[in-house]
């Protein structure tokens, strides 16, 4: 006789979480079952299930605001792309441990709630940082104690992670379509922007050209990354919101000359591309530790960072060109992933969004070498000055409109790397390559 078997999803309505049991009435083997044993069993399959319901709704509060027990030791936060591990780390770094039941009892009553947020590689200094003193002053201010579980990667990455299922709170991407992907997906108001000063616009960078050390090509600004002699690394514009900026930044370079310019000169500096990292952070690593081009194109926040975590003999200097593009990264509250939390989950989630505006919190954007709209501290910064800075919306058009023209599937930045692509496969082969410029 084959063993009878019950499997039992208890899920709790409105958690980001389910338990799951499997209760097993064995009975033994070889002898006839009465019909008193088997109303046995039931009511002991019964009595499982019961006890079961009840353990789910004992510890409903902890699986909506899972604790965070302290630890020795502080991992780094957890930067793959995608959905973070089981027991994901950062903000404070503590890891999730199993608790007893009567810990669970404990805790189920306690003031205590977890936060996920998705942001693009770069800001991970800054949001450890900023993170931290969240903590200590909402919970001085509300006596709830906030944890945060951070996942940074390419912002492409990251959007995409977020539609396919990533349960972020909140998100800090490196530019506004990323956000505005994920408002179409329906994950959060369309009317996402005004919620927030700046337009959500959180920080700001440019563009800066980085070069070897002593710049022994002369590199003074857009117009020699078109030099033969000068190889470019730059991140890929499939995953990375640094180069899409990177991209419209140098269709801005010759843009007031027309579309058949803008395009022959975006060509042309793809053909100096060597290779193409996920993100902007891998586009630093292949340039400073595999030494890789003779340039790297980047976020300017990222060359000042670099050279703050490099050794003194490491550090390269950049060139942050005039006609530059106005980079402005948002962040959001991810709509959906947070009604689930409930009412206490929004307001720590909003009240973190506010917080990032602060003075304190600007301050730790800027030593990351980010730009703030703070007055203060834009008067105060040592990075250079920057003339005919411009912003996409104003002569580009609406987001939706360079999604469209720009980076959709077949828009002007496949039609380009395609061209590239195939003129380089040709030069390999020995044919004689297309002129460069005039992409189909």
């Amino acid at each position: 006789m084959q063993a009878e078997a019950c499997a039992a999803i208890v899920s709790v309505p409105g958690s980001r979480l389910s338990l799951s049991a499997e209760h097993r009435v064995r009975p033994v083997f070889g002898t006839r079952v009465s019909k008193e044993r088997k109303a046995g069993q039931a009511e002991v399959l019964l009595a499982l299930l019961r006890r079961h319901a009840a353990w789910v709704g004992l510890a409903a509060p902890l699986l909506l605001h899972p604790p965070a027990p302290a630890a020795a030791s502080c991992p780094e936060p957890w930067q793959g792309g995608g959905v973070p591990p089981p027991h994901g780390s950062g903000g404070d770094c503590r890891p999730v441990r199993v608790q007893g039941p009567e810990e669970v009892f404990q805790l189920a009553a306690g003031n205590s709630l977890m936060l996920t947020m998705a942001s693009f590689a770069v800001t991970r200094r800054a949001y450890s940082k900023i993170t931290q003193m969240f903590i200590k002053q909402y919970r001085e201010q509300t006596g709830v104690d906030v944890r945060f579980r951070l996942s940074f990667g390419g912002s492409g990455t990251q959007a995409r992670a977020v539609i396919d299922g990533l349960p972020a709170d909140i998100v800090a991407l490196a530019l506004p379509l990323d956000v505005i992907k994920i408002a179409e997906a329906g994950l959060l108001d369309p009317d996402w922007a005004p919620k927030f000063p700046h337009q959500s616009i959180v920080v700001e960078s440019v563009v800066s050209i980085v070069t070897r050390a002593g710049n022994p090509k002369n590199i003074r600004g857009w117009d020699d990354l078109i030099r033969p002699d000068v190889s470019c690394i730059v991140a890929n514009a499939k995953t990375a919101g640094v180069a899409r900026w990177i991209f419209l930044a140098l269709w801005g370079v010759r843009a007031a000359r027309g579309e058949a310019a803008a395009i022959d000169y975006v060509t042309r500096v793809y053909d100096q591309v060597v290779i193409q990292p996920r993100d902007a952070r891998e586009a630093s690593d292949v340039y400073y530790k595999q030494r890789r081009g003779d340039v790297l194109l980047t976020y300017e926040n990222e060359a000042v960072f670099t050279n703050l975590v490099v050794s003194p003999h490491e550090q390269l200097p950049f060139i942050s060109p005039d006609n530059n593009v106005r980079i402005q990264c948002p962040v959001a509250l991810v709509d959906r992933n947070l009604d689930e939390g409930g009412p206490v989950a929004r307001h720590a989630a909003t009240a973190f969004v506010n917080y990032l505006y602060t003075t304190e919190a600007q301050r730790h954007f800027t030593a990351c070498g980010f730009r703030s709209q703070d007055p203060e501290l834009a008067a105060a910064t040592d990075l250079p000055a920057v003339k005919g800075l411009w912003t996409v919306e104003k002569e580009l058009g609406t987001w939706a409109q360079i999604i469209q023209r720009f980076f959709s599937d077949g828009g002007i930045l496949d039609r380009i790397q395609r061209d590239v692509s195939q003129r380089k496969l040709d030069a390999r082969l020995g044919r004689t390559p297309s002129k460069a410029g005039a992409p189909a």
